[in-house]
C-alpha cells in the first residue's frame, strides 16, 4: 500500500504539544497542513512555535533555509472544521475523552470526502469505541504518536474491529514516508507500549515495597546493569504519578482486574499526597534548588580474593563475565566439586546468576550457606555496576570476597536485599512475558513489539530480542520461580513462551 502523496492535504485538530508536533512532521514531509483549534490564539501560537523550531534547525545546520521557509508556508490555521473538507487525512489530537472524540469525528464525517482517512491520536481509548457511532467506522484508525512528536520515531497504527485494512496500511505507509517507524497493532487496552511497559514500573514498585533497595539504588541498577536510559522511579517522576497511575488503573480495569496490571499502593499514596513528581517538586525524589539527589548504595572496597574457579556447566551468560574476570588476572580453573548450574566459586562462596529464587532459598536447597547471586547484565563486558544479593546464611567473609572479586573486575557493586529475581532479571522477564502475550493474542507481531519498545520508550533492547539473548528457558524458569514464591497469577507464563520451548527446547527464539 502506498503513502498519501505529498500533494494530499493533512488536517490536524488540536494544537497542543501533540497536535503541533504532528503538524510539524507532516509539513516537513511536504504536505499542506491545516491546523484547527477551538482557541484561535492557540493555533496561531502553535504555528509560530513550529516556525521558530524550523529556524533553530537551520541555525544548527539540520535543515536548509529554503526547506524551512517552504515547510513554514505549508502551515495554515483554519477557523472552522468546514475548511478541512478537502483533506485526505484528518488527525485528531484533542482531549483524552471518548465523548469528545466521538462528537468530533461525527462532525467531521459530515464534512470530509468519503475517501478521507480519520485518525485518532488517542493513547489509551479504544479505537473501536471511538468509531462505533460513525456511519462509516471502517475509515477510522488510530495513529498514536509519542511525545515529543518530531523526535520520537514510533507511531502505533491501531486498527479497531471495524477498521479497513487498506486504511491501516495507507496510514502505516504515510507515517513511514514521514520518517517514522510505524507498527501495526490491534485496538486493545494500552495498545503495545502502554501495555508492555507496565512491568517496568510495577516490578520496581514491588521491589521498593519489599525494601530491596531505595529508589536511587534501584534506578541505578536498572540503568547501569540493565542499560535502561532512565530508572523506573525517575521516569515515573518525570511522567507524573497522576498520569502514570491513571494509565495503570485504566489498563487494569480494561483487563477486568488482571493481577498482572495491579496498581501499587505506594504510587496511590504519592498521588493522594499530591507528590506527583517533577511538576510538583516532589515524588520519589525531591526537586528544586539546593536539593541533592540521594546517593546510590555502593559497597565499600574489599580485598581481592586469592583465587576464583568456575563451577557447573558451560553457559553463554557466564562467558562474558568470566572473560572480564580473566582480564582482571583471575585464572579461573574449573572446580569439579560443583555440578549443574554454571557459576563461580570465590573463597568458598557459590556465585550464580539469579533464576527467580532468593539466594537464601538456593542456599537452603543446595546445603551451601555461602551463596551469592548476581543480577542480569545487558552487557557484562561494558557494565559499570553489578547488583548482588547474599543468602541470609552467608558469612560476611565469603560475601566480602565476592564483592572484592567483582570490584577487581572494574564493577561498582550494589547490594540489594534478597528478593526473588532481583531487579533487572525480574523486570526483563516480565517485559518479555507481556510482550509474548501481546503477540500470542494477536495485538502485534514479535518484530512490532520490539520496535515499539525501543522506539517508543527507548528500551536498550526489544523485550523479545532480550528474551532470545537471555534464553527462553531462563525467562520461563525465572517466572515460574517468582510465581511459586508469590503464589500469584501475576507471574503466570505466557502460553507462547511455553509453546516455543516445547517445539524447540534447545533453540527456541522469537527472532531468527
Amino acid at each position: 500500500m502506498q503513502a498519501l502523496p505529498k500533494e494530499s492535504v493533512i488536517a490536524v485538530v488540536g494544537s497542543g504539544a501533540m497536535g503541533s508536533g504532528i503538524a510539524q512532521v507532516a509539513a516537513t514531509a511536504g504536505h499542506q497542513v491545516l491546523l484547527f483549534d477551538t482557541r484561535v490564539e492557540a493555533a496561531d501560537k502553535a504555528i509560530d512555535g513550529i516556525k521558530a523550531t524550523y529556524a533553530k534547525l537551520v541555525e544548527k545546520g539540520r535543515m536548509g533555509a529554503v526547506e524551512a521557509d517552504l515547510a513554514g508556508e505549508r502551515l495554515k490555521r483554519i477557523g472552522s472544521l468546514q475548511e478541512a473538507a478537502g483533506a485526505a487525512l484528518v488527525v485528531e489530537a484533542i482531549v483524552e475523552n471518548l465523548d469528545a472524540k466521538r462528537a468530533l469525528f461525527a462532525e467531521l464525517e459530515g464534512i470530509v470526502l468519503d475517501d478521507c482517512i480519520l485518525a485518532t491520536n488517542t493513547s489509551s481509548i479504544s479505537v473501536t469505541a471511538i468509531a462505533a457511532k460513525l456511519r462509516r467506522p471502517e475509515r477510522l484508525v488510530g495513529m498514536h504518536f509519542f511525545n515529543p512528536v518530531p523526535l520520537m520515531a514510533l507511531v502505533e497504527v491501531i486498527s479497531g474491529i471495524a477498521t479497513d485494512k487498506a486504511v491501516a496500511d495507507t496510514t502505516y505507509a504515510t507515517a513511514e514516508a514521514w520518517g517514522k517507524n510505524p507498527v501495526h497493532a490491534k485496538s486493545t487496552p494500552g495498545f503495545i507500549v502502554n501495555r508492555v511497559a507496565r512491568p517496568y514500573y510495577a516490578e520496581a514498585l514491588r521491589l521498593l515495597l519489599e525494601q530491596a533497595g531505595d529508589p536511587a539504588t534501584i534506578d541505578a541498577v536498572l540503568r547501569d546493569c540493565g542499560g535502561f536510559r532512565m530508572g523506573p522511579f525517575e521516569l515515573m517522576d518525570l511522567i507524573g504519578h497522576d498520569v502514570n497511575f491513571s494509565v495503570t488503573n485504566s489498563v487494569y480495569d480494561a483487563y477486568f482486574g488482571d493481577p498482572r496490571f495491579t496498581p501499587s499502593i505506594l504510587q496511590q499514596e504519592l498521588v493522594d499526597a499530591g507528590f506527583l513528581g517533577r511538576k510538583t517538586g516532589r515524588g520519589f525524589y525531591r526537586y528544586g534548588e539546593g536539593v541533592d539527589k540521594p546517593a546510590v548504595h555502593t559497597e565499600a572496597p574489599q580485598a581481592r580474593p586469592d583465587s576464583v574457579a568456575l563451577i557447573g556447566g558451560e553457559s553463554s551468560h557466564l562467558a562474558p563475565l568470566a572473560a572480564r574476570l580473566a582480564a582482571a588476572g583471575f585464572e579461573l580453573p574449573r572446580h569439579e566439586a560443583f555440578e549443574g548450574t554454571p557459576g563461580f566459586l570465590c573463597a568458598g562462596a557459590a556465585v550464580y546468576l539469579t533464576d527467580g529464587r532468593t539466594a537464601t532459598e538456593r542456599a537452603a536447597e543446595t546445603w551451601h550457606p555461602d551463596t551469592v547471586i548476581y543480577d542480569l547484565l545487558l552487557d557484562a563486558g561494558k557494565a559499570t555496576r553489578i547488583a548482588l544479593a547474599r543468602a541470609d546464611q552467608c558469612s560476611d567473609a565469603a560475601y566480602h570476597a565476592v564483592v572484592g572479586m567483582f570490584q577487581a573486575a572494574g564493577f561498582a557493586v550494589t547490594r540489594l536485599d534478597d528478593v526473588p529475581g532481583m531487579a533487572v532479571m525480574r523486570t526483563v522477564a516480565m517485559l518479555a512475558n507481556e510482550a509474548a502475550d501481546a503477540v500470542n493474542q494477536g495485538v502485534c507481531s514479535a518484530a512490532a513489539v520490539d520496535i515499539a519498545m525501543q522506539k517508543g520508550v527507548n528500551y536498550p533492547r526489544g523485550p523479545l530480542a532480550w528474551a532470545d539473548s537471555v534464553g527462553l528457558q531462563q525467562v520461563v524458569t525465572v517466572l515460574t520461580n517468582l510465581a511459586a514464591t508469590y503464589g500469584e497469577d501475576r507471574y503466570r507464563v505466557s502460553p507462547l513462551l511455553r509453546r516455543k520451548l516445547a517445539a524447540d527446547p534447545q533453540g527456541a527464539r522469537f527472532h531468527a
